[in-house]
């Protein structure tokens, strides 16, 4: 019988009936693994969204699968869908030469970054085993030939597959040398603010322009840029929150603002964590400022935040879908005080005020150019 495919959820992210937990490169690449007949301490996963690769070569009789997820979500989602199913034998891992050493077959979801999927190379050709061959797969309509030459600056030999069911899969094999040191994480001076970005991080160490809406807004932007309407200074609060934090460039100029506040930096994604700690540390503030990879801020107590900073997605993977935002929303009404500041910046077609108002508190537009608004929610 085969894997039950089926019975996999992704919960605790959104969940809709035209978001699936596992697609068809799942299943190829989990189909020419065990084609392989690669014993599972010498194979590694990078991208498994839920658990759809890891949890059927467990299934499959495969112990000592190591495994890297970026977003705290998908961690959370293997081990309750492992869980469900009964199904141990993997061992997660951050993306380092731990998840690497000696592995021999890479199985790699592929990002929608060409940086991410850059560092993601170069780490598998500077530490895993001098054999390892690489299978990385997509669905066709997300893939490019950008991505086969970025795998070919780390593997001598690249090539792509016919593809089946609408996904495709490309095989490098002989890694070159990784000499020196990697390119990630990358820096970027700004005016009177550092970013500090690995490759899989929103915007790399670009500020973005909706952050910098938000920043101008709030009287935060150290450019000298004119703050871009009313409160015009950023909230005086004891503990701040960056929910959904990036690179941490709120939670970093807001800590440069206001050196007595406790600010807290959080993020769904493992590379906006380690890209805000660094970004912290890359302009003096690392001891002032709380980065943790967490869902939608589920580890930080009720009521416990005086302010909250969001600029929220509008993509789940490769997906448009608002259930992103929704859930920070709900977030925020969560941890922010009676009294509390929601500041959010979003981009004008989608209209979340109504929807913030509904989940939060009376809000308020405070700016708006052609693209972004910026709004003030008051916690009830």
């Amino acid at each position: 019988m085969g894997f039950p495919y089926a019975r996999l959820r992704r919960w605790p992210d959104v969940e809709a009936e035209n978001l699936q937990a596992h697609d068809a490169t799942d299943v190829l690449l989990v189909e020419r693994a065990l084609a392989l007949d690669v014993p599972g301490e010498e194979i590694a996963v990078i991208g498994d969204e839920y658990g759809a690769i890891t949890l059927p070569l467990v299934a499959a009789g495969l112990t000592g699968v190591r495994v890297h997820q970026d977003l705290a979500t998908g961690r959370r989602a293997l081990d309750r869908n492992a869980a469900d199913l009964g199904l141990t034998g993997y061992a997660p891992h951050e993306l380092d030469a731990e998840l690497l050493a000696g592995a021999r077959l890479i199985l790699l979801q592929l990002p929608k970054s060409l940086a991410e999927l850059e560092e993601i190379a170069d780490a598998v050709a500077r530490w895993a085993a001098p054999d390892v061959v690489l299978i990385a797969g997509g669905r066709v309509k997300h893939m490019t030939l950008a991505q086969n030459e970025v795998l070919a600056r780390s593997f001598a030999v690249v090539q792509a597959q016919r593809s089946e069911r609408k996904s495709r899969l490309i095989v490098a094999s002989e890694p070159r040398d990784a000499a020196g040191e990697p390119r990630f994480p990358v820096a970027q001076q700004h005016v009177g603010l550092v970013l500090v970005a690995h490759g899989g991080a929103f915007a790399g160490a670009k500020l973005d322009i909706g952050t910098r809406v938000l920043l101008e807004t709030l009287d935060l932007d150290r450019s000298g840029a004119a703050p871009g309407g009313e409160p015009g200074d950023a909230p005086a609060a004891r503990t701040v929150v960056d929910l959904g934090c990036g690179t941490g460039a709120l939670a970093v100029s807001y800590a440069l603002a206001h050196p007595d506040a406790r600010v807290i930096a959080t993020d769904r994604s493992a590379a906006a964590v380690a890209s805000a700690r660094a970004t912290a540390a890359a302009n003096g503030v690392a001891d002032r400022i709380e980065v943790t990879h967490d869902d939608a801020a589920s580890e930080l107590p009720d009521q416990s935040a005086d302010a909250v900073l969001l600029n929220p997605p509008f993509h789940l993977g490769t997906s448009v879908h608002t259930g992103a935002a929704t859930r920070l929303f709900e977030a925020a009404a969560r941890i922010l005080r009676s009294g509390g500041e929601l500041f959010t910046v979003y981009n004008s077609s989608l209209g979340y005020r109504a929807e913030l108002t509904r989940l939060v508190g009376p809000t308020e537009q405070v700016h708006r150019t052609p693209k972004f608004t910026v709004t003030r929610s008051i916690r009830r």
